[in-house]
């Protein structure tokens, strides 16, 4: 027998009977009646009365019910009082839902249903299975006992965690439903792997499922191929598209030959959708315990707000006596940016390293603990009318040495500067106008020099530029200026004295490019294009008598006389195949410069390391002890053929002992599929004075990606060719699967006295919910 309900009926009826929760009939209501509006399990009630009304024929009913049609399908069905029962493949549909079962009873005074027998539950993207369910058609509540089935959640790919489209599927001794979106299993397990050969579950006495929100644990336990592992007292799990919530984050359990055994836990707090914070904390057996604080603030669209802390509280090492050494300290970093009023904009940048030692023995990774140089910076800056106002604190702090601990400090705090983009005056004149200025507080402390707490240095720099054009093909740039810094104190005899001192200089460059020369040529559907641009550039600076005692503390305090010029010449490679945009895939300069004052004035010292203006504008390394003409050549050259192949190459010929005094090499090539190789090789082939001669090569390769489906493995390592030591080694490989993943790691630093240690490693990686082990996300080579 069929039953079909909807909004618009047969035309052979004109009349048609509807039917009140409690029994009664309604009867004779006209087409033209507004539809009456109820639940879709409230329409269970009408169904079993126009079943039961119906008798033993087959027939077909229809009854508006205002939102859709609703199709009742059963063999038999009969009437005891207020019973009203339906046997024979029962199948209820109405919009989103559909139940079936093999016997179902409606008593219509409690209005509650009955249903047995491979009872079959669907509603969205909830399906249960059960021998039994009851239900109310008033209260919309309902119970299913021994319950199979699943729950599909929409959620959103997340790059930090594994992945999967599989649904929530669980088994539980009973189910109740307490509304559309809410469920509460007891006794039951949940995973989202295959149900017939579950990898993991959690087993829960009891869980609250809020579809589309979250899965609550309670008194539960994480189960890996049915052996228990972690007992969670209370566990939520994110099931929506939102994938922050607040909670406690699954432990990290670790085992370091240096920090022992390592546990811990964070505490993951996101009150709203614009902040969260994550509190965390570990024990290390043999040193002490640490402390983590990562607060991420978005408030508003143009205002931003990071902090993040680390620090241990260190028992220490023994040491060659048997006293213990603390390593312990601790590092910090607060980033603030916002878009304020009238168009000002605040950045504040903020960075805090206790000790370089600290550093050394407590990084994870092997990039993290080779960095020795800590900025901080916050300022506010404004530009309007072509002119630029900044106020700043600046501070520059370079750990020389972990033990003696030494190190350089360069602070401006406060800072103005005032400064304007060129601009004309005249407009049938080409010349045009421009300045810069500072004014602040200034200090600089090191091993050989600590200044006064503020040192005052006040600086304007005017200049005057003059462009000329022949034709589309030929230019020239004079620029002519002054510069006037004043400082209130100096340098005698090397120390730091309380004498002013006034600097004043005269500049002049001008900047020739004669015209490019280009070839275009096709080859086949390819078109290509060879680009050559020459660049000419004189600079003359005249007047800085005492460069000696001057006090640098930034490159403003760089500059020095000097009569140069510098010759360029750079080629570039496109391509353009058929209708697509034209590529530069391989760039080529080469650069070099002529002194015509060797001395630079008399501030090149001879027999030591000299940094200024003039040498370090043509390269980073340094490369002056001694008065010489020529700079080192250097060439630098980039080729970025196709998204496979990523190659840089820089070197820097001195042709005064004529050999290769710096070379880099930074390479990255996807040879096929997955696989990936990037090399790196640095080589500083100078003098012991100027620097240490330095030569590394760092090579990472591997296959796959971090949260991809299959085998991956990834080996990084980097080599010191001087020292001949391994200074970093780290060897990963994981499986990932529908529903889960795990990852091993071997980590090996040696950095020295203060550190050389091994390290095994391990994660479990649970799809859409974290990683439980030893390897962090931000560890990983992938």
């Amino acid at each position: 027998m069929i039953f079909l309900f909807g909004d618009n009926p047969p035309q052979t009826f004109t009349n048609l009977h509807r039917f009140r929760a409690d029994g009664g009939a309604l009867t004779n209501i006209p087409k033209n009646a507004k539809p009456w509006h109820v639940c879709h399990l409230s329409c269970l009630a009408v169904l079993l009365f126009q079943l039961f009304f119906a008798g033993a024929a087959r027939a077909q009913i229809q009854v508006p019910v205002g939102r859709g049609i609703v199709r009742l399908e059963a063999t038999q069905q009969k009437k005891e009082g207020d019973r009203y029962i339906a046997d024979g493949d029962v199948d209820v549909r109405y919009l989103d839902m559909r139940l079936r079962a093999d016997h179902i009873e409606y008593d219509s005074k409690t209005f509650d249903v009955l249903a047995r027998g491979h009872v079959l539950f669907d509603y969205k993207t909830q399906h249960i299975e059960a021998p039994e369910g009851h239900y109310n058609v008033r209260s919309d509540d309902g119970v299913f006992l021994h319950v199979q089935g699943t729950i599909n959640v929409a959620r959103r790919p997340n790059p930090n965690v594994l992945f999967s489209t599989n649904p929530i599927s669980f088994e539980a001794e009973e189910v109740d439903r307490i509304s559309e979106q809410t469920y509460v299993f007891k006794k039951t397990w949940l995973t989202i792997c295959m149900p017939n050969r579950p990898v993991w579950k959690f087993y829960s006495v009891r869980s609250t499922l809020k579809v589309d929100q979250k899965v609550v644990l309670v008194r539960a336990n994480f189960r890996l191929l049915k052996v228990p592992l972690i007992y969670l007292p209370y566990a939520s799990i994110p099931a929506s598209q939102k994938v922050r919530q607040s909670g406690f984050l699954l432990p990290e359990v670790a085992n370091n030959s240096v920090n022992g055994f390592v546990i811990g836990d964070s505490y993951y707090w996101a009150p709203t959708d614009w902040m969260d914070t994550e509190l965390g904390a570990q024990v290390l057996s043999k040193r002490g315990w640490g402390q983590s604080l990562d607060l991420r603030a978005l408030p508003e669209s143009n205002l931003n707000l990071g902090i993040h802390y680390y620090g241990v509280e260190d028992r220490g090492l023994p040491g060659p006596n048997g006293t213990l050494i603390p390593e312990g300290g601790s590092e910090a970093r607060l980033l603030f940016t916002s878009n304020l009023a009238h168009g000002w904009r605040g950045v504040a940048d903020l960075n805090y390293l206790s000790s370089l030692t600290f550093r050394l023995a407590f990084a994870t990774t092997f990039n993290e603990a080779t960095i020795s140089e800590e900025h901080s910076d916050a300022f506010v800056t404004n530009n309007f009318r072509g002119f630029s106002l900044n106020i700043a604190a600046l501070n520059y702090k370079d750990f020389l040495n972990a033990q003696p601990e030494t190190s350089i400090v360069l602070r401006s705090a406060p800072e103005i500067r005032f400064s304007s983009t060129d601009r004309a005056f005249w407009d049938r004149w080409p010349v045009y106008f421009g300045f810069d200025s500072v004014s602040g507080a200034v200090r600089r402390s090191d091993t050989l020099i600590d200044t006064a707490q503020y040192v005052e240095r006040s600086e304007l720099a005017p200049h005057m530029t003059l462009p000329v054009r022949w034709g589309p093909w030929f230019g020239i740039t004079t620029t002519a200026g002054f510069r006037f810094t004043d400082y209130n104190e100096q340098l005698v005899n090397g120390m730091p004295a309380a004498q002013g001192l006034v600097r004043t200089d005269g500049e002049f460059s001008v900047q020739l490019r004669p015209p490019a020369f280009e070839r275009i040529w096709n080859r086949g559907k390819t078109k290509w294009k060879h680009v050559i641009e020459p660049l000419i550039a004189y600079n003359y600076v005249t007047g800085i008598q005492d460069f000696s005692r001057i006090i640098r503390f930034d490159e403003d305090d760089t500059i020095t006389d000097t009569s140069e010029v510098e010759s360029a010449l750079t080629q570039r490679f496109f391509r353009k195949t058929g209708d697509g945009q034209a590529e530069e895939f391989l760039t080529w300069r080469i650069a070099a410069k002529y002194y015509f004052d060797p001395t630079f004035g008399g501030a090149l010292v001879p027999g030591q390391r000299n940094v200024f203006a003039a040498l370090d504008s043509i390269t980073p390394f340094a490369f002056a002890d001694e008065p010489r003409h020529w700079s080192p050549i250097v060439s630098d050259v980039k080729m970025n053929y196709s998204a496979r192949y990523d190659i840089q190459l820089e070197t820097d010929y001195d042709p005064l002992p004529k050999r290769l005094s710096a070379y880099g090499v930074i390479g990255t090539v996807h040879p096929f599929r997955q696989s990936f190789l990037s090399l790196a090789h640095f080589r500083l082939h100078t003098d012991p004075i100027l620097q240490p001669r330095q030569n590394q090569i760092r090579v990472t390769g591997g296959w796959g990606q971090m949260n991809r489906k299959g085998w991956n493995t990834a080996t990084s390592l980097a080599y010191d060719t001087i020292q001949h030591t391994l200074q970093y080694e780290v060897v990963q490989a994981s499986y990932n699967g529908s529903c889960c993943g795990i990852s091993f790691e071997y980590r090996r630093l040696a950095l020295g006295p203060l550190r050389n240690d091994n390290q095994f490693r391990a994660a479990l990686l649970i799809a859409n919910i974290g990683t439980f082990g030893t390897l962090r996300r931000q560890e990983r080579v992938f």
